[in-house]
């Protein structure tokens, strides 16, 4: 494992979801002053939510031909100069103008960051794209707590502080991921013993013996329908919570700090979850562990809309962050091996359709919650993982591995 490349791809992360994570808390705090409305969140989230995803294919075509050095760090440079002029924005015109511009810059890193990620992990690629997600959500997990303090502290002065603090991210990663990637063997697995043989065979013939009931081009159909309909779903409940819940416990009358850290907790939740479910999907069954996640977050994050007050909630809402952050690195990784000669460009696909899925499920929370109510709205969203549940019973089979990819010991790209 290349634990300098690793880390310097992880704690760009981290930088980069610092920056986005706050944004959702700036337009629950300039509600009354802009005069902004349960959908004008929504769709303003949607917007900088899509700009950044729908240009990650591109950008991962563009990772597979040149590497990452460059299109990691000037994509947080790109991110951070453009939130830092949207801090000076007088009306939510041009601040949602100004940030959905920013979001091209963190539609240009996640690619790239998952496959140096991968790559830096070698042979155990799932694991070393769980800690690049377990740095980036802890990214999502402090940036409304440092947001909610800054905002309430010193105004829109605080985001501009945070926007600068990046710069020593992006030097950090234009000289530590100067190198190309290659590719390389897998180291063989070792011989497998007698009683491993025998468990072979008994599934092979169990496999053999049990009815097809569609040819295998329907199965594989069915089997990738499922898998979209499973990470747009469990990505519309993510978004929705995060863009959302900072005007959801505003109404209740929670401060900007209170508030920030109510966020912040399902975050690191998030973070951990993230990084747990890339271990176990290095050892166990992939879509059992799925399966049972998303059916145990449902409660949790029912509950934790309904008790707001005290230790209570906070071990609800990091319960529901966790069971949710588990499938993420799985869900990339599978991904990743669909197109293992193009793992760029599968990063991008994947992490660019789970956030356009998630902005549009955003986009139309917004306006649903004007015409109902936010709690209404927040209340469906939390059963929602039982559809994604639903969808990974047809993911019966694991995906078969991707030779690894490695840093080459040669010249910078």
């Amino acid at each position: 494992m290349n634990l300098r490349r690793l880390c310097a791809v992880s704690f760009g992360h981290m930088a980069i979801d610092v920056i986005n994570a706050s944004i959702a808390m700036i337009l629950a705090v300039l509600v009354v002053p802009f005069n902004i409305s349960n959908a004008q969140i929504g769709l303003g989230g949607m917007a900088y939510a899509l700009m950044g995803s729908l240009s990650q294919p591109f950008f991962g075509v563009l990772a597979d031909r040149f590497g990452g050095r460059w299109l990691g760090a000037l994509g947080l440079l790109w991110t951070s100069a453009f939130y830092y002029a949207a801090t000076f924005s007088q009306n939510f015109i041009t601040l949602i103008t100004l940030m959905t511009i920013a979001s091209l810059g963190s539609g240009a890193f996640h690619p790239q960051g998952a496959m140096n990620a991968g790559a830096a992990g070698g042979h155990k690629a799932t694991t070393g794209t769980s800690v690049f997600f377990l740095l980036g959500q802890m990214g999502l997990a402090l940036g409304p707590m440092i947001a909610g303090v800054l905002l309430e502290e010193i105004g829109m002065l605080g985001p501009r502080i945070m926007a600068i603090a990046t710069l020593p991210f992006v030097v950090w990663m234009a000289f530590s991921l100067r190198k190309p990637l290659v590719r390389v063997e897998e180291e063989p697995p070792p011989p497998a013993t007698a009683e491993q043989r025998r468990q072979l065979q008994q599934r092979i013939a169990r496999s053999r013996a049990r009815p097809k009931r569609l040819p295998q081009p329907g199965r594989r159909w069915v089997a990738l329908t499922a898998f979209a309909v499973l990470v747009a779903t469990r990505a519309s409940v993510h978004q929705i919570f995060y863009g959302l819940l900072p005007k959801y416990f505003a109404d209740l009358g929670f401060s900007p700090t209170q508030f920030g850290f109510m966020v912040g907790v399902p975050s690191v939740a998030i973070a951990l979850g993230s990084m747990s479910g890339g271990i176990l999907g290095d050892r166990y069954d992939q879509p059992k562990i799925l399966l049972w996640s998303l059916l145990a977050a449902t409660p949790f994050s029912w509950l934790m809309l309904d008790i707001v007050q005290g230790w209570p909630f906070f071990l609800l809402a990091f319960a529901a962050g966790f069971l949710v952050g588990v499938p993420h690195s799985i869900l990339v990784v599978m991904a990743q091996r669909f197109l293992p000669n193009r793992q760029g460009l599968a990063s991008g696909a994947i992490l660019g359709f789970t956030f356009a899925s998630g902005a549009l499920g955003m986009g139309l929370a917004g306006p649903i919650a004007d015409l109902y109510t936010l709690s209404t709205v927040m209340h469906v969203v939390a059963v929602m993982p039982l559809l994604a549940a639903f969808c990974a019973l047809f993911l019966r089979t694991r995906i078969a591995t991707a030779i690894p990819m490695a840093p080459a010991h040669g010249s910078a790209d």
